[in-house]
């Protein structure tokens, strides 16, 4: 069978970027092996898709909502009052905002979409559920199928992490299930031909009439090329764990030096902490009080290469974030065969298994500082089941967490969406 022509949609896919746009890249550049593709993005992203080596007009096309989008991002970063917060309130402006950007795609590409050019058209960014897409409608009266996805986000916030919360100034997130009143929202899922659902929570969300066209499908995944180094896992000497994310309240990074305590202060195991935030200066002044200067190193922000390389020498990912969408981070770490040590709560509780790491139970601060504490105090005592659990991991992502691997699975849900197949894909993740 020839491959499907699919119209590609990711406003945010920037081949430079971190986060949802490195996300919509990676997906929509790894479609290409499944799919003749055509990219529609905003034109922000231009120049990178460029230097990467797309021809504009053949590969991609960047769609002009600055006039629009320039204020609408100034007024966020007003609302949210400080740099890498109130993600909420951010998520809610630009939901507004989104609909002109699928207006212009119609007016470039509607009369090609209802004319037969292509098989399929994908939203595959914005990644959050609460920002409608009126081009599904438009689309399947096109006769031509619409997928959505991965759509992934709105994780309640944990009981006990109210002060978190509020630090984090996630101020929309107390009155966030507002947005099921969305014009259009009920239209668009009747209207989509496949949702893909990147956590079982978000699949919680669709409305029940459309479940039969969900598909459980976790949105990040990572690149061998860029993720090519092997953890050692040497255990013949103190453990080394490291945490990699930003320095905010919600990845708790307080919560990892806090457990691993008593044994960076006997120097059975070294700390090592990639990233900065506004919690740095406290992080350090915490260090500094409990004396364990001497077993936790801070390196701050680092590029891509560097970050392999501390992390690769470590045994464990220390890493109790407790509302975390997708969990990139744990997925680069088993990929590299660094053991996750997680909670067992949204993305990282469900990429982490039994046979690949650790999970400790979602609860109280206390009781996740303790549990912490207990596998790490265990793993210091019996480390010897960490190579095999690292390489049980780095397997996991290999196997089922690359973008390639990403690509043939979105390739089935096209299949099936186009007839190809008589059987909704079910992945046995």
């Amino acid at each position: 069978m020839r491959k499907p022509s699919v119209l590609v949609i990711a406003e945010a896919a920037n081949p430079e970027w971190v986060s949802v746009p490195l996300v919509g890249w990676s997906l929509a550049s790894a479609l290409g092996s499944v799919a003749e593709t055509h990219l529609v993005t905003q034109i922000r992203n231009r120049e990178a898709i460029l230097r990467a080596g797309l021809v504009e007009g053949r590969d991609f096309t960047a769609i002009d909502t600055e006039p629009l989008m320039r204020p609408v991002w100034k007024l966020a970063s007003l609302l949210r009052m400080g740099k890498g917060k109130g993600w909420t309130t951010t998520t809610a402006i630009a939901a507004l905002a989104y609909p002109y950007f699928e207006r212009l795609v119609w007016q470039r590409f509607g009369a090609e979409i209802q004319a037969g050019r292509f098989d399929i058209v994908h939203r595959v960014t914005p990644l959050t559920p609460t920002t409608v897409s009126p081009l599904a409608a438009r689309t399947t009266a096109a006769g031509v199928p619409f997928v959505l996805g991965p759509l992934n986000g709105g994780v309640p916030w944990p009981q006990g992490f109210d002060a978190a919360r509020r630090r984090e100034r996630e101020w929309l997130s107390y009155v966030r299930g507002a947005y099921r009143l969305f014009p259009g929202r009920r239209r668009m899922f009747t209207a989509t031909a496949a949702v893909l659902a990147g956590s079982h929570h978000t699949a919680g969300e669709i409305p029940a009439p459309c479940a039969d066209r969900v598909v459980y499908l976790p949105e990040n995944a990572i690149d061998p090329v860029r993720f090519n180094r092997l953890a050692a896992q040497d255990i013949s000497g103190p453990l080394r764990a490291v945490f990699i994310g930003r320095l905010v309240p919600y990845k708790g990074p307080d919560m990892a030096i806090e457990a691993a305590a008593p044994l960076l202060a006997s120097g059975r195991l070294h700390l090592d902490m990639i990233g900065d935030g506004p919690m740095q200066a406290d992080l350090e002044a915490q260090v500094a009080a409990l004396g364990l200067g001497g077993s936790v190193r801070f390196h701050g922000r680092l590029d891509h290469a560097r970050v392999q390389d501390v992390a690769a020498a470590a045994n464990l990912l220390l890493f109790p974030s407790i509302r975390e969408f997708g969990g990139g981070v744990v997925l680069e770490a088993m990929s590299l065969g660094v053991v996750p040590l997680v909670v067992d709560y949204a993305g990282p509780g469900e990429l982490v298994t039994a046979e690949t790491g650790y999970k400790v139970p979602i609860g109280p601060r206390a009781e996740i500082v303790c549990a912490l504490r207990a596998r790490l105090e265990a793993l210091a005592g019996d480390p010897s089941e960490l190579p095999r659990l690292g390489r049980a991991a780095r397997d996991r992502v290999l196997s089922n967490f690359t973008w390639e691997a990403k690509a043939h699975q979105v390739g089935e849900v096209y299949d099936w969406v186009l007839g190809r197949r008589p059987d909704k894909p079910a992945f046995a993740f």
